[in-house]
């Protein structure tokens, strides 16, 4: 029997990385590809060094992404797109006259060999900027270093509580992407407000109801489950909620779960564990709805054949590429990404070159360097001086328009990522193919995350 999977537009991001000790740098010369500041070209000749990475030419920026296993589905996408942008902007003369490069590094997903990139990134390479900081581990490990150092961070592919802060003026690190604690304060909000537990029709959660939370024992895990902590607290509900940590065992946390009688669960987690557990719930037919991260938003971790009508997935999603009165329903900032990929081949025409214009992972690359060239672009209209303070005021003087998305404010120190998000559902279609004539019967599967609330602050869904 064949098989057409279709793989859907997802309206959502999140992130996280991978890697080995090798970079590569996107430069306007074909003959040109360095990792280090004081060889940039083969001539004798070289521009004066303004401030670290800055010529008269060109900006250099780097980044460790994981693009090798694992995590390569998600780093390889996300650095495509930055490199597609760079290679845009480039063409049409770069930012104030100059171009950007960007050096990058695979870390392997670990926070060891992410800090010393990060450091060779900083100190041989000398970047202006990390863009695109990549994944828990890495970012993790070095938020004290660019904090120390003082170096731009623009935006940071993870949502670890250690990016945030209240109130802290000239601070160096940008975040962007929703930091874990909101968004695990919007789960837990969404849990006990949303009317969605009813099989044929939308119910409330019955009085009393316990909410289970799996969450796993790392940097992810734990500051989604602070922010569930936090909302519980707000709702008065701290004791309906029952929390169990894994590392190895799905089963056995699924299996206290269910003899607790949870209504709900809650997965505090990122994609390979989520996969994971939503594959021992089905095991052990716990079929509850399913609250998880702005960061599963995708349909490659979320089996069908495991899918449960009665186990409906919701996710969080920060990031919206719908407009009812766009081509096809889509809004223009998403068709701009999408000539975009296709400039760089990535529309699944050019041999050798995946589609990524309905990647959710690349719509991240492509916020991230959008919205560091924002920065770059306000330096150049205040006709001051590039240099890290500059840089960093000029992201603080106002709120920052996210593409494909609301806005992100860096104003009066705030270092609270974005804070309101939508809430999709998972949805499949199985069935004949309607465009195919064969006699054979065909499965015709359409898999796509469907927006069912709009973006919300928690205080909008907490009133419910």
């Amino acid at each position: 029997m064949k098989k057409l999977v279709l793989m859907a537009f997802v309206m959502l991001l999140g992130l996280a990385v991978v890697g080995c000790d090798t970079a590569t740098t996107t430069t306007t010369s074909a003959t040109t590809s360095t990792t280090s500041a004081t060889t940039t070209t083969t001539t004798t000749t070289k521009a004066p060094i303004l401030v670290q990475g800055v010529t008269a030419t060109t900006i250099k920026i780097g980044n460790t992404a994981t693009t090798s296993g694992p995590f390569a589905a998600v780093g390889v996408p996300f650095n495509t797109a930055i490199n597609a942008v760079i290679a845009e902007v480039n063409a049409a003369g770069g930012i104030g006259g100059r171009t950007i490069q960007l050096v990058t590094y695979d870390d392997t997903f670990n926070a060891a060999t992410g800090k010393t990139l990060t450091e060779k990134l900083i100190e041989e390479d000398k970047v202006f900027a990390l863009v695109g900081h990549f994944g828990t581990p890495t970012v993790g490990a070095t938020v004290d270093i660019i904090q120390e150092v003082g170096i731009p961070m623009v935006y940071a592919a993870t949502g670890i509580n250690a990016l945030y802060f209240q109130e802290s003026l000239g601070n160096p690190v940008m975040a962007v992407q929703p930091i874990y604690a909101t968004d695990g304060r919007i789960m837990a909000a969404r849990a006990v407000k949303e009317a969605v537990y009813g099989a044929t029709k939308d119910q409330a959660l019955p009085a009393g109801a316990k909410i289970g939370v799996i969450y796993t024992n790392d940097d992810v895990g734990q500051s989604i489950k602070a922010g569930i902590e936090i909302e519980a607290a707000q709702l008065n509900k701290t004791n309906d909620f029952l929390y169990q940590a894994v590392t190895t065992s799905y089963n056995t946390a699924v299996t206290v779960l269910k003899a607790s009688g949870v209504s709900a669960i809650i997965l505090a987690m990122n994609q390979e564990p989520f996969g994971y557990a939503l594959t021992a719930m089905s095991q052990l037919s716990l079929n509850v709805p399913v609250f998880s991260s702005y960061v599963n938003a995708d349909i490659t971790v979320v089996d069908h054949y495991r899918y449960h009508v009665d186990r409906p997935i919701y996710v969080n999603a920060w990031i919206d590429i719908s407009d009812p009165a766009g081509f096809y329903g889509l809004s223009a900032e998403y068709w701009a990404f999408v000539t975009t990929m296709t400039n760089a081949g990535y529309d699944g025409k050019t041999v050798g070159k995946a589609n990524y214009t309905g990647n959710a992972y690349a719509i991240a690359g492509y916020i991230a360097i959008n919205v560091f060239l924002e920065g770059l672009r306000r330096v150049v209209e205040d006709e001051v001086e590039l240099n890290w303070a500059n840089y960093i005021a000029a992201m603080e003087s106002e709120p920052v328009d996210i593409p494909m998305g609301g806005v992100v404010d860096f104003g009066g120190g705030k270092r609270w990522g974005i804070a309101a998000m939508s809430m999709l559902k998972y949805e499949y279609t199985l069935g004949d193919n309607p465009a195919t004539t064969d006699v054979v019967e065909v499965d015709f599967l359409t898999e796509r995350f469907v927006k069912v609330r709009e973006i919300e602050t928690i205080q909008t869904i907490e009133a419910k």
